[in-house]
């Protein structure tokens, strides 16, 4: 058990505007995950996703992308020019010249959702 104490007095707002701030940049927005692709590296369907379209996307990277219209969650192998899952029951993608990719931004953050949420769809 872990012993700590939350203040919920003044000093609330603080957090709240270092929390926008870190999670909400102007360049970041949410994504819902869908499947199970992505589950061996702790993206659960349901889950939240912090996406970062300003980030500047490195080899192992999480990231969200258009794949031949469809948005993908999935690790960028660079090297090998491949679009991987975290689930090995799904094959890598190997990206071609006749795929229309683009890389929409890293995922930095995945938030668990604990109780449904009907405005969150």
């Amino acid at each position: 058990m872990i012993d700590s104490n939350v203040d919920v007095g003044p000093g609330i707002k603080e957090l709240e505007k270092s929390l926008d701030n870190s999670l909400l940049s102007d360049s970041t927005f949410i994504g819902r995950a869908s499947g199970r692709s992505m589950e061996g590296v702790g993206i659960f369907s349901g889950d939240l996703l912090v996406i970062d379209r300003a980030a500047k996307v490195k080899h192992g990277d999480v990231i969200v992308a258009v794949l031949n219209g469809l948005f993908v969650c999935k690790i960028a192998d660079l090297k090998n020019n491949l679009l991987l899952s975290a689930n090995p029951e799904n094959e890598p993608v190997k990206l071609t010249e006749f795929d229309q990719y683009n890389i929409e931004g890293v995922v930095t953050q995945s938030i668990r959702m604990h109780r449904a949420n009907l405005a969150l769809g």
